[in-house]
């Protein structure tokens, strides 16, 4: 349960500054996918924990629930939306920098 808390924050944190590092259009462009990512991780983990193909353990989460999904569902798409690109840039060829 605080394992997504403890590791999505500060993985999240790092993604950001990177991202930010390497300019406004990179940030404005993870961030868009963000928003887009967690629109989708709201409306379709709301209807697998709704219909019941998916429950949790309620000892085992935070508690907070966005709808009816858990806040911990949200952890993946957040690190993905934000550490995956900021992978991305830093991967990068120096030349393409």
């Amino acid at each position: 349960m605080w394992l997504a808390a403890g590791v999505a924050v500060p993985v999240s944190v790092v993604a950001l500054v990177v991202l930010a590092l390497h300019g406004r259009r990179v940030l404005l462009a993870a961030l868009a996918g963000l928003v887009a990512l967690v629109a989708l991780t709201a409306v379709f983990d709301n209807v697998i924990v709704g219909s019941g193909i998916v429950a949790y353990d309620e000892s085992r989460i935070l508690g907070v629930r966005l709808g009816v999904a858990p806040v911990e569902d949200f952890s993946y798409a957040i690190v993905a939306a934000l550490a995956l690109p900021a992978l991305w840039v830093l991967l990068r060829p120096r030349r393409a920098r």
